[in-house]
């Protein structure tokens, strides 16, 4: 089943109101944006922006979609034959993903007929809010865990199995190594890791039996669960019993060790790396899994914690301290006697008033660090002129400036075309090249901006012409 009925109600009721009064053809420019970033984090990562493509691509209404429309007794004949023939004919563009974004600055612009543009606003906050925002809750668990693995373990808890399957692949985006989720491994290519469960164990008369059954299967991958009834008295001693057969019989142990899923991690799992290096097997790893997040992981490395890689669920596949994200889907320029006019939402609210226009993202690194400084979103027709000083100022508090000399830094546009046309003008990229980019661009961050808490917030800066734009409208209003 296609995904083209995936929208709220209102979407085709105002689709037959722009079709109904002839507007539906005007050009118009919508923005997606975020008012802040999920859980206290300093930036969020974007990601999701393949699915949105593949929902535009295959943007279509088919017999059934027009039968139940038909059946809701509530859209007029003409328009659902109009819908038979409905497909994207607009242009995107949008960060790359894995970009780290911050909040204010437009994440994906579509600019297309106006009964287009303002139809897919559903799919696309469903499909980039979600991947997003579990992309930045894995960005801060990798963050916590520092160079350790972390395996995504979410399926069994997650939302359902969308929110399973493409939040397994946003936590692969964010920084995971592996996932559990075999449909995951299947669709994208994640790369795949699990061990087995405490029935595992149960099932048979005793755990030593259970192990030795485990290592016959798996004699090239043998991670045993050691805490089923107790881990230092009965787990731990079985578990170096069978390496250590393994051994005498001449066998090279390889990707071998144990997991803690209960417990005490910090105390058992520097007692289980004394005796497994005591006996011998200094090469064993000791995963952890169980309810972790990044401050519960931060913590446990802090109390000198000797896990190798950790394996996270519920609370990295929910984002369970920040459920949501709230990115939302605005007008800001559309067509008025052949021109482009700017649109803007007013609001008692200063945090939901909008900044109208077709926009622009520099991203300004310092020239020695390579680390990023701010954001400038201009207009359309600005480009930063590297050459030259560049004087920034928060558009929230104009009299805080930053001051950049020529040399000091230099600028990157960050919004790329992605579909003009309808037609797709970039290649997708891997999704271990999409991972990687993501890393890349988290190093680019200064640690102040990555901490887990009380982050330094990024400048996102207007043009004076962005800005000047803004105050413009807003006054003419008043």
């Amino acid at each position: 089943m296609g995904r083209s009925m995936l929208s709220d109600f209102y979407q085709f009721a105002m689709m037959q109101g722009y079709f109904r009064a002839g507007q539906g053809g005007r050009r118009a420019v919508f923005e997606m944006f975020i008012r802040e970033n999920p859980g206290g984090s300093g930036f969020t990562i974007f990601a999701g922006l393949e699915q949105f493509v593949e929902y535009l691509q295959g943007l279509s209404f088919g017999g059934k979609d027009i039968d139940f429309l038909r059946s809701l007794e509530h859209f007029d004949e003409d328009f659902l034959e109009f819908l038979r023939e409905f497909r994207f004919t607009g242009s995107v563009s949008a960060m790359r993903e894995g970009s780290v974004c911050f909040p204010g600055e437009p994440l994906v612009i579509v600019d297309a007929p106006l009964i287009q543009g303002h139809f897919v606003e559903t799919a696309l906050l469903t499909i980039i809010n979600h991947q997003s925002l579990i992309a930045t809750k894995a960005a801060r668990v990798c963050y916590a865990a520092a160079g350790d693995d972390v395996l995504e373990f979410g399926l069994r808890r997650a939302q359902g199995p969308d929110a399973g399957l493409y939040g397994a692949r946003a936590a692969y985006i964010g920084g995971c190594a592996a996932t559990s989720n075999v449909l995951a491994g299947q669709k994208f290519g994640l790369p795949l890791r699990g061990t087995h469960s405490h029935s595992w164990i149960l099932s048979f008369e005793n755990e030593l039996e259970a192990f030795r059954h485990y290592a016959a299967a798996f004699p090239d991958k043998i991670i045993f669960l050691v805490d089923t009834y107790d881990t230092i008295n009965s787990g731990l001693p079985n578990a170096i019993r069978v390496f250590n057969e393994i051994k005498s019989a001449g066998k090279t142990l390889n990707n071998y060790g144990i997991r803690l899923d209960s417990g005490d991690f910090a105390y058992l799992s520097k007692i289980a790396r004394r005796i497994l290096d005591e006996e011998g097997h200094e090469a064993a790893k000791i995963t952890a899994s169980g309810d972790l997040d990044e401050n519960l992981i931060q913590s446990l490395k802090l109390q000198g914690a000797r896990v190798d890689m950790w394996g996270v669920g519920t609370r990295m596949i929910t984002s369970r301290d920040a459920p949501a994200l709230g990115g939302v889907y605005k007008l800001c320029a559309i067509e008025e006697g052949g021109e482009m006019r700017p649109r803007m939402k007013f609001s008692d609210n200063p945090e939901k008033v909008t900044t109208p226009g077709i926009k622009k993202i520099y991203r300004i690194f310092d020239s020695e660090s390579h680390k990023i400084k701010a954001d400038l979103v201009t207009l359309a027709d600005e480009k930063p002129d590297d050459s030259k000083d560049l004087s920034l100022f928060d558009p929230k508090a104009p009299w805080k400036t930053m001051n950049l000399r020529a040399g000091e830094f230099y600028s990157k546009e960050m919004l790329i075309p992605i579909i003009s046309g309808g037609k797709r003008v970039s290649e997708a990229a891997p999704i271990a090249e999409i991972r990687d980019y993501c890393a890349a661009q988290q190093d680019g961050l200064w640690e102040e901006y990555r901490r887990l808490v009380n982050p330094h917030i990024m400048p996102v800066d207007l043009s004076k012409k962005l800005f000047d734009l803004k105050n413009k409208i807003l006054f003419a209003r008043n």
